[in-house]
């Protein structure tokens, strides 16, 4: 399914922007793996939210991974026609236990089940994704969000309005990199 997804993804690529083109010799590293060390951190989880999910990262990586476990469900949140278009596709096509709510990640909050994790992967900056997660966070899901080198800033500027408690778990792709495991998250 992994093989099937990125093909999918190479070929819609090209008239979705689903990723960088500069990134499409490398997927399976710079995408697929990367997605899929979510699952290391927290394996028993099953019910999974994709923020801003765009072309399935990590979302659609975590439902394929995920498509053999009783139980287990994700949601896709995406208010671009065009990238809805393309998570259906594989959805359909992979036979994945995945929802895709074709909406803006404020009006999604009313119509998703509670999460266990949420996630988002270069969507924006820590600040704006701990607003954005904080309804699912505050009915105690945890977020699990990808973040690149400058993650320690991003820590400090998003220390200045919330208090969290936080897990720094070193990415297996970019050792300067991490996974910021966030729980408890509360205004300042």
């Amino acid at each position: 399914k992994l093989f099937r997804y990125i093909d999918l993804l190479q070929r819609w690529t090209k008239s979705s922007n689903l990723v960088a083109p500069s990134t499409l010799d490398d997927l399976w590293n710079r995408h697929i793996m990367d997605s899929a060390q979510l699952l290391s951190i927290k394996p028993e989880a099953r019910r999974w939210l994709d923020m801003g999910s765009g072309g399935g990262l990590p979302g659609l990586v975590v439902a394929i991974l995920l498509s053999e476990s009783q139980g287990a469900e994700v949601q896709l949140v995406e208010s671009n026609a065009k990238k809805a278009a393309f998570l259906n596709a594989v959805a359909a096509e992979l036979d994945l236990p995945v929802t895709i709510h074709r909406v803006r990640i404020e009006e999604a909050y009313a119509r998703t089940k509670p999460p266990e994790i949420v996630t988002a992967r270069a969507l924006t900056a820590l600040h704006d994704l701990l607003r954005l997660a904080r309804p699912w966070l505050d009915e105690g899901a945890i977020g699990l969000f990808h973040k690149g080198r400058d993650f320690v800033g991003e820590l400090a500027k998003s220390r200045d309005d919330w208090g969290f408690d936080l897990i720094e778990h070193p990415s297996v792709i970019d050792p300067e990199s991490r996974i910021l495991e966030i729980g408890g998250l509360r205004s300042r």
